[in-house]
This record gives C-alpha cells, structure tokens and sequence, in this order.
C-alpha cells in the first residue's frame, strides 16, 4: 500500500473519530438539559408510595379483570369479581379526596390508604404534628370519610419538596 493511501484512510479516521467525538458531545448535552432543567421530576416518599400503590392496584385489577372474562355472568366468583373491582374504584376516589383534603389543610403532600377494614393511614409531609394539625386531619376524616370507629394512623414524613 503506498503512502498517500495510508495518509488517506488514517485522515479519514481522524475526521470519523473527530465527527463521533462532536456527536457524542451534542447528545451527552442534550440529555444534562433534559435531566437539569425545569421539567425535573424528584423522587419523594410520596410520589414513590403513590407509584407503588398504583402499580399493585393495577395489578389486582388486571387479576379481577381476568375473572370478570373468565366466569359467566351468573356465577358467584363473576359477581365477587365485578364488587370488588367496585369497591377499588370508590377506595380510590377517596384516598384522592381525602389527599387533596389534607394538602388543602396546609401540608405541602400527603398520601392516604383506605383499606376494607376501615383502616386508615395517612402520611403527611412535615417534621412533626401539631395537635391542631391532627385534628384537622381527623375533623375532615370524619366529615369526609364518616370515620368515626376505626383504626386512623397519622405520622409525619418529611420528605423535601
């Protein structure tokens, strides 16, 4: 091979090197904007425990679905079924009422879970309660929700917003 083929192909080289380095420079920018900028999107207790109960509800749905098809209209496991998807949904309304309930009271997140037995956690974000703020939260529980006998369990996470 003569000289001027190898000067060639190695100048070549250099400018594809050189085109990939500035390539790769552009995108690895693109991306700190996308991850630094105004959209940012942060990972707190509350958005975490929201996904999680979303996910595990969309899972039991998916489970309550696959029986609703399964079973005849008729059938006990049917109507099971189709009450519980029921129930799901009303929990879930709830448990956004109530968050939004208790932000409105002054607290910058909350996350609520209803269960069946009439069992309700409430996480709100703050270093501590005050009894004024409990009662706040137990006063809208009770006219929102009618709890007045149950297990109602406030605790405070602080998580930075």
């Amino acid at each position: 091979m003569s000289n001027a083929k190898k000067i060639a192909i190695m100048s070549t080289l250099v400018v594809l090197l050189a085109v990939v380095a500035v390539i790769n420079f552009v995108l690895a920018g693109t991306q700190n904007a996308a991850v630094d900028g105004s959209a940012t999107v942060k990972a707190t207790y509350f958005t975490t425990y929201r996904d999680r109960r979303s996910s595990t509800r969309s899972e039991e749905f998916v489970q309550l679905d696959s029986i609703i098809e399964t079973y005849a209209k008729d059938t006990e496991e049917y109507a099971s079924a189709v009450a519980r998807k029921q129930e799901l949904v009303s929990l879930m309304e709830d448990e956004l009422v109530l968050e939004s309930i208790v932000k409105a009271i002054g607290f910058s997140d909350a996350a609520i879970t209803i269960t069946d037995a009439n069992n309700i956690n409430v996480f709100v974000n703050s270093n501590e309660l005050t009894e004024d703020n409990i009662t706040k939260i137990f006063y809208a529980l009770e006219v929102e929700y009618n709890v007045r006998n149950g297990n109602v369990i406030i605790m405070p996470v602080y998580a930075e917003s």
